[in-house]
């Protein structure tokens, strides 16, 4: 692998380092810890600044889907009682629990079991929401239930109604909720998580006394490791033994096995073929491309789009309206006459509805999904904004080389002198050519051997240096060469043949001519290879309205054939690396919102000043600092993907925020007890249920956007 492959397989890896500042984590989650602002991965709430220093996971605080729901039965065997010994079942159904010394104080006792127990996480993390100076849904939960516990212990003592039936039903219900929204969220890490399935758990290091099978975990810098063939391999690092041939599609996306021989680099993750490898290890674990790649999709999802600011802004702005209305709700109840239950009652009914944990959780998890969606279809999302902003470009600018084209010569015509077929002229320059490591020549030698056609052998190969190169075939001297070489042993040239190369070379094509015998057999147009792909990807993109435009450093002749080959709209030729970002401003300034996709070498400048730049190849020459959304594989057909995924996962975002939003303007009048005359009222258990009912909808919208296809 080349200089520039390990360069950029540097950069992959040290991207998205976590910028300098605040350590945030979860409410409820106090083992996710990262060092910016974002969202939980487990439970969609924002991440609050803590005092916690980097890394420190607390294992002992840790509160997973199985705690919720351990707690959850918990809290419900111990709310049976309490609901039986308060005054429900005499009002519903004129029964009594029958009474025991000291079962005035058993919902009192069991109460604040369910209390302190099953509401201890929304308390906890109620007060990392305010140290962090970001109250939400947990302060509004934890506001409720301490509203409720203490107006209850005073009644008991007060002969007043207490509302420890509401309180334990409370946390019950909201435990469930929480429970059921992490299994519909659990899957938002479904992308790290398969690539972490690429790593082998074990690697064979090669010891002076024999090999030693030990956990990737313990391989060190300068360990050889021993990868046989259909083997994994363990860690990035250089061949120092061996020649095989490497799969490392799932890296790159290129489908064809990448030879290996000494001195070449291998990525960890990729699969070995028939041959056995010694690979000296040269980055591991962190500095490895693959947890470069990892991190990539974590920054992903820490980051924020428009209208997550614009979801979180709204969730706070509820909060602090959610505490006013309950301010002003309590109050008023007691000044109208109203017993100091009711009013409390009504308090953290207000409280509970109001919630923001649908609102909070709308945009982010369709954020989470999407960037999931986009790893598992072949690129990268680094910026939230970059993909937010694709559903409105209406120009996609590709960079030719290496992009739409395969940036290596390929035979696109055969022109053979009347009387000789096409098979002959490339089976006898195939036949010169197979021993050079000429890149023409090697285009000859391969598509004959893709057309099945008999190479024989030569004898007598010599370089004819900067002309060609002759053999002898079959006791025949065979020439294959330029123009130049034709003109130099005086051979005429048939005109149907002459005619139809400088028809080539006007195109920018390479012609190469095949003599025999000092008589033309004919001539061999050769060109930098269009991708197959690129044609779909054209088509796709004009069925969606969308311009398509190219760029180039080649001549004018070759940029024109190509934007002909692909139906591209318009094209820049001879542009210099330094001027195509000059080329982006010019599209901008006739209104275009402007895509870029570039294979990043010297596409940098320009993909920063597009609306949204695209590097393509994310395994060789990716510029990944500029670059919003990276390709993991050179495929131009997953540009259409990326503006269709752009497109739907903003509706999904608009539908969630509606529903999150229309929700809570709906409810809260009902929980302050505005239709009270009409014998609408809200009880805080009730409300517990619309607002998990509420938070559960805008969740499984969000995990309907998995069922789209992007093609």
């Amino acid at each position: 692998m080349s200089d520039c492959c390990n360069h950029n397989h540097h950069q992959v890896s040290n991207v998205s380092e976590h910028a300098k500042g605040s350590v945030y984590m979860c409410p409820m989650h106090p083992e996710i810890v990262r060092n910016g602002p974002g969202m939980c991965p487990e439970c969609g709430m924002a991440l609050v600044p803590s005092a916690k220093k980097e890394g420190g996971h607390n294992k002992h605080e840790g509160h997973s889907t199985k705690m919720f729901l351990r707690k959850f039965w918990m809290s419900l065997v111990l709310t049976v009682p309490i609901v039986l010994y308060s005054n429900l079942p005499e009002i519903f159904f004129a029964w009594q629990a029958p009474a025991f010394p000291g079962s005035s104080y058993l919902e009192l006792v069991l109460g604040s079991v369910v209390f302190f127990w099953g509401g201890w996480i929304f308390l906890a993390g109620a007060w990392r929401e305010i140290q962090g100076r970001l109250p939400g849904m947990m302060t509004l939960i934890g506001l409720a239930i301490i509203a409720a516990y203490s107006w209850s212990v005073y009644a008991v003592f007060a002969k007043e109604m207490p509302l420890f039936w509401e309180l334990a039903t409370l946390i019950t219900v909201m435990l469930l909720g929480h429970w059921i929204e992490m299994k519909s969220v659990q899957g938002a890490r479904g992308a790290l998580r398969e690539l972490s399935k690429l790593l082998p758990d074990t690697a064979e290091v090669v010891r002076p006394n024999g090999s030693e099978t030990i956990s990737i975990a313990d391989l060190k810098m300068g360990d050889v490791v021993l990868v046989k063939p259909g083997g994994r391999i363990p860690a990035d690092g250089n061949v120092v033994n061996g020649q095989s041939d490497v799969n490392e599609s799932i890296i790159t996306g290129e489908s064809g096995l990448v030879p290996k021989k000494v001195g070449d680099e291998v990525i960890a993750g990729t699969t070995n073929g028939d041959g056995s490898l010694r690979v000296e290890v040269t980055k591991i674990g962190e500095h490895t491309f693959l947890a470069g790649v990892m991190r990539l999709v974590e920054e992903a999802q820490s980051s924020k789009s428009r209208l997550q600011l614009l979801s979180d802004k709204a969730a706070l702005i509820l909060t602090v309206i959610a505490v006013g209305t309950g301010a002003i709700t309590l109050v008023a109840w007691l000044l109208v006459g109203e017993s100091a239950a009711f009013a409390v009652a009504r308090l953290v009914a207000v409280l509970v509805i109001a919630c923001p944990h649908a609102l909070g959780l709308a945009v982010p998890l369709v954020a989470s999904i999407s960037t999931n969606m986009a790893a598992s279809n072949g690129f990268l999302v680094k910026q939230r904004m970059a993909l937010e902003q694709a559903r409105s470009i209406n120009v996609v600018l590709f960079d030719k080389t290496g992009t739409l084209t395969k940036g290596e010569f390929g035979v696109s015509e055969i022109m053979p002198s009347p009387g000789i077929s096409p098979e002959q002229v490339l089976s006898l320059a195939s036949a010169v050519n197979q021993q050079s490591e000429h890149a023409i020549a090697r285009a000859i030698t391969e598509d004959t051997k893709q057309k099945g056609l008999p190479i024989a052998d030569v004898q007598n190969f010599q370089r004819i240096p900067g002309k060609g190169a002759q053999g002898t075939v079959e006791g025949k001297d065979v020439l294959v060469g330029s123009e130049a070489l034709l003109a130099e042993l005086s051979i005429s040239v048939d005109e149907s043949v002459s005619s139809r190369a400088k028809e080539l070379e006007h195109q920018g094509k390479t012609v190469i001519y095949v003599v025999a015998e000092k008589q033309l057999l004919g001539a061999i147009g050769l060109a930098d290879i269009i991708r197959e792909e690129s044609r779909e990807a054209v088509e796709a993109l004009h069925k969606r309205g969308i311009r398509v435009a190219m760029i180039t450093g080649d001549s004018e002749e070759v940029a024109s054939w190509v934007a002909k080959e692909l139906g591209i709209d318009e094209y820049f030729a001879r542009v210099l690396p330094g001027n195509k970002s000059a080329k982006v401003q010019e599209l901008q300034k006739r209104g275009l919102k402007v895509a870029m996709v570039g294979d990043g070498v010297n596409d940098a400048p320009a993909l920063t000043q597009a609306d949204v730049g695209i590097a393509i190849g994310a395994g060789t020459n990716v510029a990944i600092e500029s670059a919003g959304i990276i390709l993991m594989k050179n495929d131009p057909r997953d540009i259409p993907k990326i503006i269709r995924l752009s497109q739907v996962t903003y509706r999904k975002m608009i539908q969630n925020l509606f529903w999150a939003t229309g929700y809570n303007i709906l409810a809260l009048p009902l929980a302050a007890g505005v239709l009270y005359t009409q014998g609408v009222v809200l009880d805080p258990a009730v409300a517990a249920v619309f607002m998990s009912i509420s938070t559960v909808i805008v969740a499984f919208n969000a995990l309907l956007l998995r069922r789209t296809r992007l093609t």
